[in-house]
C-alpha cells in the first residue's frame, strides 16, 4: 500500500496507475484539509465488491437458520411441476 499527496498523483498519475493495475498496489491519496481518496485496480475493486456481497449474501443466510433454530419458521408442501 502506497500513501502520496495529491500533488505527487497529479504529476505522476500514469506512473500510479500502473502501480495499481501491474502491480496490485494500493495507492492512498492523501488531500490535505480534505479526505483521501484510494486509486485501486479495477480488479480487485471487483474482488472487494464480489467478497462484500457474499459477505452479505452468508449474514442473511445465518439471520435465517436462527429464526428457523427459534420456531419462527413455516413448513409448506413442495410444488411438484408436471414435465
Amino acid at each position: 500500500m502506497l500513501a502520496v499527496n495529491y500533488s505527487t498523483i497529479r504529476n505522476n498519475l500514469k506512473d500510479y496507475c500502473d502501480q495499481a493495475t501491474d502491480n496490485h498496489e494500493t495507492v492512498i491519496v492523501t488531500r490535505k484539509g480534505e479526505k483521501n481518496v484510494v486509486i485501486m485496480s479495477l480488479e480487485r475493486y471487483n474482488q472487494l465488491e464480489k467478497a462484500a456481497r457474499n459477505a452479505e449474501y452468508l449474514a442473511m443466510l445465518d439471520r435465517g437458520i436462527s429464526q428457523l433454530a427459534a420456531g419462527k419458521g413455516q413448513e409448506h408442501e413442495l410444488i411438484e411441476v408436471d414435465e
